[in-house]
C-alpha cells in the first residue's frame, strides 16, 4: 500500500481524480484512473482502506467476485490495493470529504474536516453507505473494547473463549459460522424467532455446535473489568439464562449517514445518490460508483461497482480531456 499523504492542513494534492471513500468500488477506481494515466487520490473517514469490507467481514468468504469461487474481504482489499500500487495513487485516510467548490477554470476543490483542500478534475464518489455507526448493545456498553465488540476483524481474538453474539441479520450469522471452530462455545441470541440472514447460513448455524436461543434479549453484562457473564431474558416464558461469555459480539445493524456530501447539491434519494448511465450526479464534474448510486434496475453488488467505477473513471477522463476516448481499449492491448 502506498504512504498515505502527509501534507499541512490545506495544502493540496492536485490531482485529476478525487476518489471518495476507499472501499472495493473506489480502490477499483483508484486503479482505472492510474490505467487511464491520471493521477488520483482517494479520501476516506476510516483510517485503513477497505470501507465496510474491512471494518465488518474482513475474515468473512465473498462468494460472487468474479474469478474467485471464494475470496476472503481481507485478501480482496490486499489484492485491490496492489493493483493499484504501480499507479501511486495518493491516499488521505482518516480524512472525511466535507465541502464543494469550484476553481476558475472549473476544477473541483474538495475541502476535509482537516482544513485541507484537494483540487480534482473530477470527483468519483464510491462512498458506499456514507459514514455507518453502529446501533449499540445498551447493557454492554461499560464493556466496550472490554470484551464487547461490534465487528469481528480478527477472528484469532476470540480463541477458546464463550461467545455471545446478539443478532439475526447475516452479519450475525456470519460470524458464528467463522467463530464455532475457534471458540470454546458460541451462542446467538435473538430478539425474534424469524432471521434477516440468508436461509442456508441459518441453516448451516442450526446443524452446527452453535446454541441459538431466539425471542430473547441480553438482559445484563457482569464481569470485573472485562465481561465474564451475560443474562439472557426469554421473551415468552420470561425465564432468565445466565452464561459464560468472555466476548460479546452487536451484530445490531448500523445507521448509515451521507454526512456532509447532502450539501453538495446532489439528487439523494433513501440515502443514496441517483446517477445517469454515465454514473453522472448532475453536478459539474462530480460522478458517483457502487453501493452510493441509485438508478433504475440498480443491483447493489461488489462486482457491479467494479463496472460502475469504470464507467465513472472513463466518462471523467473524456469530460477533463475531450479528445481522449471514453473507452481507452482493454488492458490487453497495453505494454506490461
Amino acid at each position: 500500500m502506498n504512504e498515505t499523504l502527509d501534507t499541512p492542513a490545506g495544502a493540496g494534492p492536485e490531482v485529476d481524480i478525487l476518489v471518495v471513500g476507499a472501499g472495493p468500488a473506489g480502490l477499483f477506481a483508484a486503479y482505472y484512473a492510474g490505467f487511464r494515466g491520471l493521477r488520483v487520490a482517494v479520501i476516506d473517514a476510516l483510517s485503513e482502506p477497505g470501507g465496510q469490507v474491512s471494518a465488518m467481514y474482513p475474515e468473512k468468504a465473498i462468494l460472487d467476485i468474479a474469478g474467485f469461487p471464494a475470496v476472503k474481504g481481507r485478501e480482496l482489499i490486499g489484492r485491490l490495493l496492489e493493483q493499484a500500487a504501480p499507479y501511486d495513487p495518493v491516499y488521505l485516510l482518516g480524512e472525511q470529504a466535507q465541502t464543494l467548490a469550484y476553481t476558475a477554470d472549473g476544477r473541483a476543490v474538495v475541502g476535509t474536516g482537516s482544513g485541507r483542500a484537494i483540487t480534482a478534475g473530477a470527483v468519483v464518489i464510491t462512498g458506499g453507505i456514507g459514514t455507518f455507526t453502529p446501533r449499540p448493545l445498551a447493557q454492554g456498553l461499560d464493556f466496550l473494547d472490554r470484551g464487547l465488540s461490534y465487528f469481528v476483524p480478527d477472528l484469532s481474538a476470540h480463541t477458546g473463549r464463550d461467545v455471545v453474539i446478539v443478532g439475526g441479520g447475516d452479519s450475525a450469522f456470519d460470524w458464528a459460522v467463522h467463530l464455532e471452530p475457534v471458540a470454546a462455545s458460541v451462542t446467538l441470541v435473538h430478539r425474534r424467532d424469524k432471521f434477516r440472514a440468508h436461509g442456508s447460513t441459518v441453516a448451516k448455524v442450526r446443524d452446527s455446535g452453535v446454541r441459538m436461543l431466539v425471542n430473547s434479549d441480553i438482559a445484563a453484562v457482569r464481569g470485573n473489568g472485562w465481561i465474564a457473564e451475560v443474562d439472557v431474558h426469554n421473551k415468552i416464558d420470561k425465564s432468565v439464562t445466565t452464561l459464560p461469555a468472555q466476548s460479546v459480539i452487536a451484530a445490531l445493524g448500523f445507521t448509515a449517514d451521507l454526512g456532509p456530501l447532502t450539501t453538495w447539491g446532489l439528487r439523494i434519494e433513501n440515502r443514496h445518490i441517483v446517477v445517469d448511465t454515465r454514473m453522472r450526479t448532475g453536478v459539474p464534474r462530480v460522478y458517483a460508483a457502487g453501493d452510493i448510486t441509485d438508478y433504475p434496475g440498480k443491483v447493489r453488488l461488489i462486482a457491479v461497482g467494479f463496472g460502475e467505477a469504470a464507467t465513472a473513471v472513463n466518462n471523467a477522463a473524456a469530460e477533463l480531456d475531450p479528445e481522449a476516448d471514453i473507452f481507452p481499449g482493454h488492458s490487453t492491448e497495453q505494454e506490461n
